[in-house]
């Protein structure tokens, strides 16, 4: 990285949104990815996904390694302009209903993997019961 710095608009970067000419923007700063569109290991669709948006929750997400951070340098092409960036992508803020959506998903799992094992249970004794009262109903009929 130079020691002067460019600073882009989010319009300008996001302009740069195709196979052979591909920009992100991470942690307010825009890379150049189109020679790493082939190297990537998780494919360029995932690079191509992210652009025309700030990327920086997609990178953190996936937990890049500090070398993938390292190699990102070479790619830098300047800073973004956060006063241009869309009113969503400056603030992205964790909405409630996920969490509750998060709780039900929760609850709902815990009552299958109950039903996993229960059902298994209840046709195992119900077939020992069958077996049972069989075989006690042919001695009495004796």
């Amino acid at each position: 990285m130079g020691s002067t710095s460019k600073t882009l608009t989010f319009e300008d970067v996001a302009k740069h949104n195709h196979k052979k000419d591909c920009w992100i923007i991470v942690n307010n700063k825009v890379y150049d990815v189109t020679p790493f569109l082939d190297d990537h290991p998780g494919g360029d669709e995932a690079l191509l996904s992210a652009t025309g948006k700030d990327a920086t929750a997609d990178f953190e997400d996936v937990g890049h390694s500090d070398s993938a951070v390292e190699i990102m340098e070479k790619y830098f092409v300047g800073e973004v302009d956060t006063a241009t960036l869309p009113s969503s992508e400056v603030k992205k803020n964790p909405a409630p209903p996920v969490q509750a959506t998060t709780l039900n998903n929760q609850s709902s799992g815990i009552f299958l993997k109950l039903l996993q094992y229960l059902v298994p249970l209840l046709i195992l004794g119900s077939a020992f019961a069958l077996q049972y009262y069989g075989k006690r109903s042919k001695s009495n009929e004796s």
